[in-house]
């Protein structure tokens, strides 16, 4: 998910009495390279792997 919507992530967990596995990454992505991106995927495999291993 992007930062973009860390409040929006955060009603809808509060609403629904939920808490998901998040990983943020920056915003925006649609106008990204795709060096870019690759760069955002690899700093963020950590925390998504990280998240799988503690479910």
């Amino acid at each position: 998910m992007t930062t973009g919507f860390v409040d929006g992530v955060e009603a809808q967990s509060d609403s629904l009495g939920f808490e998901p596995a998040v990983v943020y990454v920056p915003h925006p992505i649609q106008n990204r390279t795709q060096a870019e991106i690759e760069t955002i995927a690899d700093e963020a495999f950590a925390k998504v792997m990280a998240l799988l291993a503690s479910a």
